[in-house]
């Protein structure tokens, strides 16, 4: 892990403020996930996922509410 250098403190609210020098070096736009290993917070970039297979990796699509891959409709489709 490299060190920024940078601390900030938890307000009153329990929020932490990512400083915008390091959100822009990272690109941080959009959805994250919040996670804890031991005494690490990790944030990670927010992907939608398959419902069925948990992955990420391929295209989703939209049934009744529930995201599903390709390859799981494909696997769907030949089982059925």
């Amino acid at each position: 892990m490299k060190s920024t250098g940078i601390v900030r403190k938890i307000d009153d609210n329990g929020r932490l403020v990512i400083p915008k020098e390091l959100r822009d070096m990272l690109h941080l736009t959009g959805d994250y996930e919040v996670f804890s290993e031991d005494d690490l917070i990790i944030i990670k970039r927010y992907y939608e996922r398959c419902r069925i297979c948990a992955s990420s990796e391929h295209e989703l699509t939209v049934f009744k509410d529930v995201l599903i891959c390709v390859d799981c409709i494909d696997f769907i489709k030949e089982n059925i």
